[in-house]
């Protein structure tokens, strides 16, 4: 069925009226088969469903917003094309669930690096879409949230964000910076850290799995 992204899916090995849904955000650069090797890992009630960003940078990459580079080396993300990704991934959730028999209360973004970051402005931003979030190697970044979004209410939202103390691409200076500002949101978060770089260590995908489970 074509909807607005690309997308693998693995459906429920446990069927149900209604499954939960598990949507993986891939990282800049990379592309839908990326995290959908996680798919066998993960619990058997769920429809996993992983996203290829919308814009093509070539041989199989691809990008949820542009990094730009100045003369002195300088990045720059290209916020207008994060906010389009920000608003295709909360459509694209919503076309699943009409898709799909999924449970619109039971919904699961894990992003790893620039799906992390948009993983947290959809659920900033749509929080009536999104139950938890999975943030591995990425940061909160306010600048592609939609502008009214201290007006929603994020009593349901839940938080597991994880990253690597020497991680190259992304400092982790950055991603210490997160947790203050959605606990002042009222959002529950659970922030690890792992020594290694931009990378998902085995003890970091058993730490977000159990904390799926634990908070289902």
């Amino acid at each position: 069925m074509n909807l607005s992204l690309e997308y693998k899916i693995r459906e429920p090995k446990i069927k149900l009226d209604e499954n939960p849904l598990l949507l993986l955000l891939h990282g800049y650069g990379s592309n839908e088969d990326d995290l959908f090797s996680f798919a066998t890992e993960l619990p058997d009630e769920y429809y996993i469903v992983s996203a290829r960003a919308p814009y093509n940078m070539q041989y199989g990459a691809y990008a949820w917003y542009a990094i730009n580079f100045d003369a002195d080396q300088n990045k720059f993300s290209d916020h207008d094309q994060a906010k389009v990704s920000r608003d295709l991934i909360a459509g694209f959730i919503d076309e699943l669930i009409q898709t799909y028999p999924i449970n619109a209360e039971k919904v699961t973004l894990i992003g790893f690096s620039q799906g992390s970051i948009l993983s947290y402005a959809v659920a900033l931003s749509y929080p009536e879409k999104v139950q938890k979030v999975v943030a591995m190697s990425g940061y909160l970044n306010l600048e592609i949230v939609t502008e009214d979004y201290l007006k929603n209410n994020f009593h349901t939202l839940k938080i597991f964000a994880s990253h690597g103390t020497v991680d190259q691409v992304i400092p982790v200076e950055w991603a210490r910076k997160t947790p203050a500002i959605v606990e002042n949101l009222g959002i529950n978060i659970t922030f690890k850290e792992y020594p290694i770089g931009h990378g998902v260590a085995p003890q970091n995908f058993y730490d977000f799995k159990n904390w799926i489970l634990e908070n289902e």
